[in-house]
C-alpha cells in the first residue's frame, strides 16, 4: 500500500511542475505540440525512473556517512556525501546521452522537433530535484525510490501534455493580443496549479 500511495502522491500531490515548479523552462518551451510534449515527457519519465534507484544505491551504500560499513568496521566513519551532488548530475547526464542517441536513431522527427531541449534534459531541475527529494525523504529501499521516480516522471509528463493540448486549442481561440504566447501560458499554468492543489486534500 505504501508503494501505491507514494506513486499516486508523486503524480498528483507532489507534482514536479505544479507543486514545486521544477522543469518550467522545458515545460513552457516545448508544450506547444502534444506529440512533441509526449516524447519529451516519456524521456523525462525514463530518466527519472532509471536514475533515482541508481542514485539511491550510490547514496546509501557509498556516499553518506557510515554507508561503507559493508566493507568493514574500519570504513564506518568515512563520509563522501560531498560527492553526491556531482555524481548525481553525472548519472543523469549519462542517461540523457543514452536517450538522445536512441531517439536520434529511431525517431529522427521527434529528435529534430525537440532540438536543444533533448540534451538539456541533463540540466532539467525536475530530474535533479527527484534525486535531491529522494535524499531528503530517506526512502527505506530502492523500490520506493523507483516508484517515486516513475510517479514524478508521469506527473511531469501529464502536466506538459495537458498544457500542450490546451495550447493547441488556444490557436483557434480569440486570445487578446497582449496575452498571446507566454502570457496566456503563464495564466494557464497558474490555473492548472490551482486545480492540482485540490489533490492535496486527498488522504493517501
Amino acid at each position: 500500500m505504501d508503494y501505491i500511495s507514494l506513486f499516486v502522491r508523486s503524480i498528483f500531490v507532489d507534482n514536479m511542475v505544479f507543486a514545486y515548479y521544477l522543469g518550467m523552462c522545458s515545460f513552457l518551451a516545448v508544450s506547444k505540440n502534444v506529440k512533441t510534449s509526449l516524447g519529451l515527457g516519456l524521456a523525462v519519465t525514463f530518466i527519472l525512473t532509471c536514475t533515482l534507484p541508481l542514485n539511491y544505491l550510490l547514496e546509501n551504500y557509498i556516499f553518506k556517512e557510515g554507508a561503507l560499513t559493508w566493507l568493514g568496521s574500519q570504513y564506518a566513519g568515512m563520509d563522501f556525501s560531498f560527492l553526491s551532488f556531482i555524481i548525481f548530475i553525472a548519472i543523469i547526464a549519462s542517461f540523457t546521452q543514452l536517450v538522445e542517441m536512441v531517439v536520434e536513431r529511431f525517431s529522427p522527427a521527434l529528435y529534430n522537433s525537440l532540438g536543444i531541449f533533448l540534451p538539456l534534459i541533463a540540466v532539467n531541475c525536475a530530474i535533479l530535484g527527484g534525486s535531491l527529494f529522494m535524499q531528503q525523504r530517506e526512502f527505506v529501499n530502492a523500490g520506493m525510490a523507483t516508484v517515486y521516480g516513475l510517479g514524478s516522471g508521469i506527473g511531469w509528463m501529464l502536466a506538459i501534455v495537458g498544457m500542450a493540448a490546451i495550447r493547441e486549442r488556444l490557436q483557434f481561440s480569440n486570445v487578446p493580443k497582449p496575452l498571446r504566447g507566454l502570457g496566456i501560458a503563464f495564466i494557464i499554468t497558474a490555473l492548472m496549479g490551482i486545480s492540482f492543489l485540490s489533490f492535496s486534500g486527498v488522504k493517501l
